[in-house]
């Protein structure tokens, strides 16, 4: 199982973050040990003083192919969630200014937060989707506003890489993102449909 991640694929976040909007999707992988799922407490790491959280519509591929048609993409995933892509900010920073890769900054262990699963088919794209903290909205998306949608994603990843059952794509964040605290609560929605509600430890 793969954690396949789009960055900068809202416009509106890429600019809250003084990033270029990009003319294709920016991807980058997680690994398996990054999942967190259940509504299992996020435990704060000791190597960031500075953790964002990133809440994303998440797709879960249920056949595998490569070279995969953008017209053809919707048969690939069957169901979608929301999820959080936890960003160590301070990390990911200091490797922007270097050019080195960003895994140290994204791919540590639950840093991939996956909320329940739902069967595509009755949640049609485009659908508004929110995070709150301690109760509060701090994220509010909508699909129609990616850069690069569901399809597009499915077909350039796939020319690089065989998409597998069970794969998941993190499909980018909205605007809003923010840092977390020991006893913050997170919440995504998609409408008022409760998807993850953890804790921060």
């Amino acid at each position: 199982m793969k954690i396949i991640c789009i960055g900068r694929n809202y416009a509106d976040h890429a600019k809250e973050l003084n990033n270029a909007v990009p003319e294709k999707p920016v991807w980058f992988m997680k690994p398996d040990t990054a999942l967190l799922k259940d509504n299992q407490p996020f435990y704060l790491p000791d190597f960031t003083t500075d953790l964002h959280y990133e809440c994303e519509v998440v797709l879960r591929i249920c056949k595998a192919g490569k070279h995969i048609g953008e017209e053809f993409a919707a048969q690939y995933f069957d169901q979608i969630s929301l999820g959080i892509d936890f960003t160590a900010r301070d990390i990911q920073e200091e490797k922007k200014k270097k050019g080195l890769p960003w895994e140290e900054a994204k791919a540590f262990d639950g840093s991939a937060v996956l909320g329940q699963l739902l069967p595509a088919a009755e949640y049609p794209f485009p659908f508004e989707f929110t995070l709150e903290k301690n109760g509060e909205t701090v994220q509010q998306g909508n699909t129609v506003d990616m850069l690069f949608s569901p399809a597009k994603v499915i077909s350039y990843v796939s020319k690089f890489v065989t998409l597998k059952v069970g794969d998941l794509i993190y499909t980018g964040t909205p605007a809003g993102v923010g840092k977390v605290n020991i006893c913050d609560r997170l919440t995504g929605k998609i409408g008022q449909q409760i998807l993850f509600d953890f804790q921060i430890k």
